[in-house]
This record gives structure tokens, sequence and C-alpha cells, in this order.
């Protein structure tokens, strides 16, 4: 797909390239981030190579010239904080009954458990993260991940009043967290 943009790069003006490579690249690259966590960091660099590469591209550099800057001028994560970002959507979606019904039903409330629901941590809008017996594949599934990137959020950010606000309160966040002044 890069290499047929990169074919037409001299055709189109930047804010048209740009849209190109948002709506055709970055789409596929978001189309299976819940199912990227855990990843080993090495696939996760391929990605990432990829979504470089659509930046030069974007501003016409070379293979060689360093791209975080011109990440941070685009305002585009980098590939593990897209996978939070989504992840956490997707949590945020399943507490506020907005996904659908077998996702919702993956993820447990620290206060719906009875032996937790006299403590403290109990008021706490936290997901439980459930214990596997195989590290690889039990780890990357959905109940894990999602629990574990809404458990990491401050609890100003859980209690997020729409999905936009939320959705804008956590790309902030994680971007500030990607590129840290």
């Amino acid at each position: 797909m890069l290499r047929q943009i990169w074919c037409i790069r001299r055709s189109v003006s930047r804010p048209t390239l740009q849209a190109l490579i948002t709506s055709l690249v970055q789409s596929k690259l978001d189309y299976g981030c819940a199912t990227l966590a855990g990843l080993l960091a090495t696939l996760l660099d391929r990605l990432q190579s990829v979504l470089n590469a659509a930046t030069r591209l974007i501003y016409g550099r070379r293979k060689y010239d360093h791209v975080t800057p011109l990440l941070r001028e685009l305002h585009w994560l980098r590939v593990p904080e897209r996978i939070t970002l989504w992840l956490a959507t997707l949590a945020y979606r399943c507490q506020h009954n907005m996904a659908p019904h077998y996702l919702a039903i993956q993820l447990h409330r620290a206060s719906s458990v009875a032996s937790r629901q006299r403590l403290c941590s109990a008021s706490i809008p936290e997901f439980i993260v459930p214990r596997t017996s195989c590290s690889r594949v039990g780890d990357r599934a959905f109940c894990m991940t999602a629990a574990w990137a809404w458990n990491t959020l401050t609890p100003s950010m859980q209690s997020s009043q729409s999905l936009t606000i939320f959705r804008r309160r956590l790309k902030t966040e994680l971007f500030s967290r990607s590129f840290p002044d």
C-alpha cells in the first residue's frame, strides 16, 4: 500500500497524502490493535517501522532520517500506545454498556466480587485481572489485556463522562508518555 502511495506522492498535496495514509495505512494498523496486545517487541517493531515509513512518506524524508519529531508533529501515537488506546476504549465501552455482550461479559469489576465489596478499593472502578495458566497465550487474552490497560489509568480518566472526553484525555496522556518533553 505504501509503495502505491509513494508512486503518486508528487501528484498530490501533503494534506491529501496524509489523508490517504491515515485512511488506508493507519486504519489497517488499528483494525486488529486489540489482538496485538502482548506481542513480542520485535513484532511490534515491525509494525512501528510501517508507521515510521508512512511518516517519512508524508514529509518526503529519507529512510534513515529521525522520525520522532515527525510523529510528534503529526500527533500520531506509537504502536504500543495505539494498542493501549484501543484496549482502554474497549474497556470503557464494556463498563458503560456500549460494547458487544460477548466482550462485556469477559470483564468483571472488583466491586462485583462478594469478598471485595467491603474493601475501600471496591469503590474504585477497576477490573479484575484474572490469573492464567498459559503465560504465552493466556496473558494476551482480552480479559487480561483490557483489564490491565483500564487499571493503569488514573481514576479521573476512568470516570470520564462520555466516550469522546475519555478518548481525548487518554490520547493526550498516552501522547505525553510516548513523547516526553
